[in-house]
């Protein structure tokens, strides 16, 4: 088991900063997911805590001991890379096994256990005498797995190791890998993926990331339910929370949003008197809204376009505000002709409110629309 600790972890590349200042703990035997939008720096800090990048300041501590200098097999990592990278003349077996040749006195026999082991875990048995070219990009990742579950290493660091595969192979591998977790508890993994699914159903703990900085650390319906700022609340969950622009007319013990159409939305919360007048977001998720009627409707627009999925429909709804439509995603089929009014409502608890800088604001509660 092995925890790790993020202190003032900053990367620059040149003039270039890439990670600024990242402070972060990570418990031993967890799986947590970083995520974040391309260039946000994910796979850049999986590299830096790996020891392929050089920490450019603040430290880096695994089980208590600060690693900064330690070279990536001195930290007892695995990683887990995109692109497999197995050796074609190699059968599994030996792909497998090739790591724990190369550390003198490690006697065959041990290799030999290691390599079956890994191989019965990932259920991969019946290929060990297979060339890489044999198997399937779903097989052959669990292969790369495989080699890195033969280190017996501390940590294990994959940098979204399913992106090469097509839909059917990233779900079975998906739920491998959440297997594997359970299979082997006390290990620390470390997963990096733009894939927000991945990330919900594979973390104890998901990192969101933007710009080189964290933007909230938390349990995955932590984060959906309750997300820090606006950036977290459109980046997690899909299609992304409705943003609707929106007035704090009354602050105080209780408190009034004015949408632009008129229409007002009341909380019993307590607010900042020094925000009254202020421009706030309102947001919604898709799933929250369904069809209502004008007397119990909080938003009210015209379908542009209906997307039906089979289990759900997205309806695209122009409020006649400019700007991009708000989408509702409804259960079912829904008929819905373009150019026809809806009127939609939410349950009380499902509005999110954030003020002028974007940070959520918290202890509202939906009164009546």
């Amino acid at each position: 088991m092995a925890s790790l600790k993020l202190s003032d972890v900053r990367k620059s590349y040149g003039a270039v900063d890439v990670l600024h200042g990242i402070d972060l703990d990570i418990r031993s035997g967890e799986f947590v997911v970083f995520v974040g939008p391309s260039g946000c720096g994910k796979s850049t800090l999986l590299r830096v805590i790996a020891g392929l990048e050089e920490i450019s300041g603040g430290t880096l501590e695994i089980e208590g001991q600060v690693v900064n200098e330690r070279t990536p097999k001195e930290r007892g990592i695995a990683m887990v890379f995109q692109s497999y990278a197995l050796y074609p003349h190699m059968s599994v077996y030996d792909n497998m096994a090739f790591g724990l040749t190369l550390e003198k006195g490690t006697p065959k026999s041990e290799i030999d256990a290691r390599v079956r082991r890994a191989a019965a875990i990932l259920q991969i048995e019946p290929y060990l005498d297979r060339l890489p070219k044999a198997l399937s990009g779903g097989q052959r990742q669990r292969v790369a797995i495989g080699r890195a579950i033969t280190r017996d290493p501390k940590v294990f660091l994959f940098d979204e190791p399913l992106s090469n595969l097509d839909a059917a192979l990233r779900v079975q591998t998906r739920i491998e890998i959440a297997r594997l977790h359970e299979r082997m508890p006390g290990t620390t993994m470390i997963y990096v993926t733009h894939d927000q699914v991945e990330a919900m159903t594979l973390a104890d703990r998901i990192v969101v990331l933007n710009k080189g900085r964290v933007e909230q650390v938390g349990a995955p319906l932590d984060l959906y339910a309750d997300p820090d700022n606006l950036f977290v609340a459109q980046f997690i969950g899909s299609p992304a929370m409705n943003i609707l622009p929106a007035t704090l007319a009354r602050a105080g013990a209780a408190s009034e949003i004015a949408l632009p159409d008129g229409r007002t939305i009341r909380f019993p919360g307590a607010t900042a008197a020094g925000l009254q007048g202020a421009a706030v977001h309102l947001g919604v998720r898709p799933e929250d809204l369904r069809l209502g009627e004008p007397g119990n409707a909080i938003l009210t627009g015209t379908v542009t376009l209906t997307e039906p999925l089979g289990e759900v429909t997205l309806v695209y709804v122009d409020l006649g505000q400019g700007g991009e439509p708000l989408v509702a995603k409804l259960p079912g089929a829904v008929n819905l002709a373009r150019g026809a009014t809806v009127h939609l409502q939410a349950d009380a608890g499902a509005i999110r409110l954030f003020g002028p800088e974007g940070r959520a604001i918290r202890g509202l509660q939906r009164l009546a629309a």
